[in-house]
């Protein structure tokens, strides 16, 4: 899975799946490496201090770091082929997927709307304004 989604960016994908199949997480991953047993991996990624190592025994959950692998991009002629192919509809219950609902949207409301701003001529009146009106100095 990646980190990243194109809404807001919070990593949630990942770890709502493996808390849900209750499998181990493994975030952010730059370096991925499969044990000779084929029962663990390591899985390397960066945080602030530098490379972090993490083991996770298989099965796991593993988000992707940009790093973790070069994307190829196709070929115009093979970009043609695959719209020719057939592209096959299963059904989400013939392999036994489970769609019930597993969230609740319990309230949703608007925020409160902003008071408009305003323009300050010189930075006294600015500094008067946040004294007196905002009284945050």
């Amino acid at each position: 899975l990646g980190k990243q989604a194109i809404d807001d960016d919070s990593n949630q994908t990942g770890s709502m799946l493996a808390g849900l199949l209750d499998w181990p997480q493994a975030g952010s991953a730059s370096m991925v490496t499969v044990d000779d047993s084929k029962t663990s991996i390591t899985v390397a990624r960066e945080v602030d201090s530098g490379i972090q190592e993490v083991k996770c025994p298989l099965p796991a959950v593993v988000t992707a770091d940009l790093r973790l692998n070069e994307p190829r991009y196709p070929t115009l002629p093979k970009l043609m082929k695959a719209k020719k192919k057939p592209l096959e509809v299963m059904d989400a219950a013939s392999m036994g997927v489970d769609l019930t609902p597993r969230m609740e949207v319990i309230m949703m409301e608007e925020p409160p709307v902003r008071a408009g701003g305003i323009k300050v001529d010189s930075v006294d009146q600015l500094v008067d304004k946040l004294k007196n009106e905002a009284k945050v100095l």
